[in-house]
């Protein structure tokens, strides 16, 4: 009797619940779900500021090299006593606010005039501003996985979307939405990415989360209109047409939660693409804005150290961007085999 019962719930189990058992079976796939989690709940901590707050601060020397390699020689310090500002001309109407000026920046330095003291190591480096390396990696990593998952989500829905229309309706919307598909594909991805960018002209990260988002529906696109066509003639659609169900209500109530797994699979599959997108936009300058540190504008500053032998920015963006990246794809390969209804 207890087989029995054990074949009644096998059988009865939906989609998810199957999924779910063959990811928790692929070991694989936990460990690359925990790395992934694990970034989620690191970004999520330094958007609260309780990580990576402080990453604009100097803690260290300028290019202070990873703690492993060795102090580099200190910097100069600074005067315990500035010299006197020059004499007041009485021909120069600037003279008695630039006293004053020197007089306020001497007030802001700590007791005897000495600059905060740096460290000449930290863990993983300091930048050309002694800014510590790894929490500018946390932080960077914060703006590159929000874009990559604001991107996606945005790509996905509007795939989703056109798809349904497209293959729900046919005829002259899906000859429409088709032509402006095959539009898309047609321009190299990178070249439509850029071209879309300077259009825009304005940078910021929902101006790169648009720019992904409006170049990249039109994997989801193809999928959804596929998965639309072939269920909209089945008995579940037809027995809710004859009830009176809107087409909307049809669409997006009936057809939709059959065919959601494919909208994931795609969501994971974006995320990786536009992170690496991110890191391209800002690698040539179309990235994000002057303050805003992403894992692309780190590489971007790496390339003019690495002329100074200054490698540890570069290995520290790069690390960090190849093991989510790599964790994400096993994801998300691991996921579409689990949601594939061939393998039930």
């Amino acid at each position: 009797m207890s087989g029995l019962h054990a074949r009644l719930a096998t059988t009865s189990a939906g989609l998810w619940t199957l999924a779910w058992r063959r990811l928790c079976a692929d070991r694989l796939a936990m460990a690359a779900l925990a790395v992934v989690a694990g970034w989620l709940v690191l970004i999520a901590l330094s958007g609260a500021g309780l990580v990576a707050a402080d990453w604009e601060q100097e803690a260290g020397a300028n290019y202070a090299p990873p703690s492993f390699l060795g102090a580099v020689a200190p910097a100069p310090a600074v005067d315990a006593a500035p010299a006197a500002p020059p004499r007041a001309n009485p021909f120069d109407p600037l003279a008695a606010d630039m006293t004053a000026l020197r007089a306020a920046l001497r007030t802001t330095l700590p007791e005897g005039g000495a600059a905060p003291a740096r460290r000449a190591t930290l863990p993983f480096g300091a930048d050309k501003w002694g800014h510590d390396i790894l929490k500018k990696t946390v932080k960077g990593a914060e703006t590159s996985i929000v874009i990559g998952l604001a991107a996606a989500f945005l790509a996905v829905g509007l795939g989703t979307l056109l798809g349904a229309l497209s293959g729900y309706f046919g005829g002259i919307v899906d000859d429409l939405l088709t032509w402006l598909y095959s539009v898309f594909t047609s321009i190299p991805s990178i070249l439509m990415i850029l071209t879309v960018a300077a259009v825009l002209q304005a940078k910021g990260v929902s101006t790169i989360v648009l720019i992904l988002g409006l170049t990249g529906w039109t994997g989801p696109y193809r999928l959804i209109r596929a998965e639309y066509i072939r269920h909209k003639s089945r008995e579940y659609v037809l027995a809710a047409e004859a009830i009176g169900a809107s087409a909307w209500r049809k669409m997006f109530a009936h057809i939709f939660p059959n065919v959601s797994h494919v909208a994931l699979v795609q969501v994971s599959i974006l995320v990786v693409g536009f992170i690496k997108a991110e890191v391209i936009l800002s690698f040539l300058g179309f990235g994000v804005p002057a303050g805003v540190v992403s894992w692309g504008s780190m590489l971007n500053e790496a390339q003019n150290e690495l002329l100074l032998g200054k490698w540890w920015q570069l290995t520290a963006a790069a690390t960090a961007m190849a093991v989510l990246v790599t964790a994400f794809s096993l994801f998300a390969d691991a996921l579409r085999d689990a949601l594939d209804p061939k393998v039930k």
